[in-house]
């Protein structure tokens, strides 16, 4: 049964690596509940201290990455049609078989989000690589947060591999 846990608890892991620039899925948040499985795994002694403040964490990123990118969008001289077609852009480049789809969506969505808001080209330019940016960024905290509870993850196992297998 212990295994078992524990392989679930690493798929939520991978999981939330994946989801780092997925976002369907919450990245640390879903590494978080690998860690949580661990939590209740009778043979690992996990402190709440580190289930409470790893929890606050993956909260905080989980609101942090609908502010980014916006903020990214609004920086760089971007209007809600910009965000707007962001979001659009970020869910058609998801579903699409195009290369760095996920990353072209964003910056095209909000370019024509812009351009179809009267914006002049420069403009739209601008607040597309704005959202580029904020999507980057957001990407890239989550990503590392997600490599340390994966990090995290692995220490603890390897510190109870004994009573484990």
């Amino acid at each position: 049964m212990d295994q078992l846990l524990i392989i679930f608890a690493s798929v939520l892991m991978l999981l939330g690596l994946i989801g780092s620039f997925l976002p369907v899925l919450p990245g640390p948040l879903t590494s978080w509940a690998g860690l949580l499985i661990l939590y209740f795994n009778p043979n690992i002694e996990l402190s709440n201290t580190t289930i409470i403040v790893t929890l606050i964490i993956a909260v905080l990123i989980w609101v942090l990455d609908y502010i980014i990118p916006a903020m990214g969008t609004k920086r760089f001289g971007g209007t809600k049609a910009g965000m707007i077609g962001t979001t659009i852009g970020l869910i058609l480049g998801i579903l699409s078989p195009i290369p760095g789809g996920i990353i072209l969506g964003p910056f095209i969505g909000a370019f024509v989000g812009e351009l179809l808001n009267n914006a002049t080209i420069k403009t739209a330019l601008r607040a597309a690589f704005g959202s580029l940016l904020g999507f980057l960024t957001s990407a890239f905290i989550k990503l590392i947060v997600s490599i340390v509870y994966l990090g995290l993850f692995i220490s603890i196992i390897w510190s109870h591999k004994e009573k484990l297998f």
